[in-house]
């Protein structure tokens, strides 16, 4: 509804001497109240209320909860990356390397390729000895280096050094080299991390690897089996590279998550060619060849140290995601570190991988070095989800 007219004399107007309207001292007020009053007569309340209390509310919600929202929008604003053309895996411990050759399409060498097995290493040294002994009979030589600096730029002790008496079967076999950390504050981790996978591209020319012997390129938690090593070290024809097909297991061997890791690869090696690389490669991907156990470790210590230290750290979003009693509870839960959806590109993927992991109670088609020291690697096994704080 329209303001009321006020006459002049009502808001206490005068004619002055000279002609013009001006408003009398003692009643400034008055007109003051009416232009107030005729303001807010047609203001909404409740919108301002709305704005008061709504506006902060979203806010928070969009800082706590923003990513989780990225995530599942992914397949809105993310394509889905080209398939791999997956190429079946054929493997019985009582069928001859020759008739396995034959049928995955390939002719059977007469002595087999050498095999050189190259990794980043930061704290995971159970897991590195799980690996080692998993490859050991097919490996000519291990390649292993570590820096005094994380990803993040965070010092860190030489773990591998101060335990190096743990992996004596391989001493012989082994190209050792140390990295000293940049530290620079502030830089992306991803930079840091393409610096030591470049010095471990060094490292193994010092190694003396040689034009087609194969060469290993995964982190220490991408375990490819002895049996998928065995194969394509003895068979002729090969891809000169090739994917590695890995089961996603999370914390331990208890919460299987999908099949979908791909990052480990093997390469026939060529000098001036070959790269250290942890990125896609090429198109051909060789179906269930091995394990990848992410956040695989014994000590709760070690999981908030990985959280701190890897090229992902922007997910740490809350001081408390590094509480201990927070991490045992979502190791057990089979649930997020990060409390971050699936990372899918279709929303059928990302709603039916909501929610915690659930358990599985099979430990079969492990690594055998596991189950042959089962009493010091329990805690990678089903049932067995409390952990020590380290």
């Amino acid at each position: 509804m329209p303001c009321e007219v006020i006459s002049f004399r009502q808001a206490g107007f005068y004619y002055g001497l000279f002609g013009h309207f001006a408003p009398a001292p003692a009643s400034k007020a008055v007109l003051t109240m009416s232009r107030l009053k005729c303001a807010l007569r047609g203001f909404d309340f409740r919108a301002l209320l709305v704005l008061l209390i709504g506006v902060p509310i979203l806010i928070l919600m969009i800082y706590a909860h923003g990513q989780k929202v990225t995530y599942f929008l992914r397949p809105i604003w993310e394509s889905p990356p080209k398939p791999f053309k997956t190429i079946p895996h054929y493997y019985h411990e009582n069928v001859t390397m020759e008739k396995l050759c034959k049928l995955h399409g390939w002719k059977v060498r007469e002595t087999p390729r050498r095999v050189f097995d190259a990794v980043l290493f930061s704290n995971e040294l159970d897991i590195l000895e799980i690996r080692w002994n998993e490859l050991s009979p097919y490996v000519s030589e291990f390649v292993l280096l570590e820096s005094n600096s994380t990803f993040t730029g965070l010092k860190k002790p030489l773990h591998f050094k101060d335990n190096r008496h743990r992996f004596g079967f391989a001493e012989s076999r082994l190209t050792y080299g140390m990295i000293g950390g940049r530290f620079v504050k502030g830089e992306n981790p991803f930079v840091e991390e393409s610096y030591q996978r470049v010095a471990l591209d060094q490292l193994i020319k010092i190694a003396k690897i040689e034009d087609d012997d194969l060469l290993i390129m995964s982190d220490v938690d991408e375990i490819p089996s002895g049996h998928t090593i065995d194969l394509l070290r003895w068979c002729d024809d090969i891809p000169e590279i090739l994917h590695l097909q890995l089961r996603n297991y999370l914390y331990s061997f208890e919460f299987f998550l999908d099949d979908k890791s791909w990052r480990a690869s093997i390469h026939r090696y060529k000098s001036g060619k070959t790269r250290y690389a942890h990125f896609r490669q090429t198109e051909e991907l060789l179906a269930d060849s091995g394990w990848h156990c992410s956040f695989c470790f014994r000590y709760i210590s070690d999981f908030a140290f990985k959280m701190q230290a890897y090229s992902h750290v922007d997910r740490i979003r809350f001081k408390y995601f590094l509480n201990p009693e927070r991490i045992q509870d979502v190791i057990c839960r089979g649930a997020d570190l990060f409390d971050m959806l699936p990372e899918e590109y279709t929303f059928q993927e990302i709603i039916a991988k909501l929610g915690p992991i659930p358990s599985t109670y099979s430990a079969v088609h492990l690594p055998s070095y596991l189950l042959q020291n089962v009493d010091r690697f329990r805690y990678l096994l089903p049932g067995y989800c409390r952990r020590e704080s380290g």
